[in-house]
C-alpha cells in the first residue's frame, strides 16, 4: 500500500509541476526535476523521505 502511495504522490508532483511551469512560470519545471531526482537516488540508496513521513504517521 505504501509503494502505491508514493508513486501516486509523485506522479501528482511531477503533473502538476508541468502544469505550474505551462500555466504559471517556466521555474516550476524544477520541481519535477526534484521529484524525480529522488525517485532515482532512491532506487539506488533506499532511501525515501515521504516514506519515512508516512511511517512517522503510520500510514501504509
Amino acid at each position: 500500500m505504501k509503494e502505491r502511495i508514493i508513486r501516486a504522490v509523485a506522479g501528482t508532483f511531477v503533473l502538476t509541476s508541468i502544469a505550474l511551469a505551462y500555466f504559471v512560470n517556466v521555474h516550476w519545471i524544477w520541481l519535477g526535476v526534484f521529484v524525480g531526482a529522488n525517485l532515482l537516488q532512491s532506487s539506488f540508496t533506499k532511501f525515501c523521505p515521504l516514506e519515512k513521513i508516512l511511517d512517522a504517521f503510520k500510514i501504509g
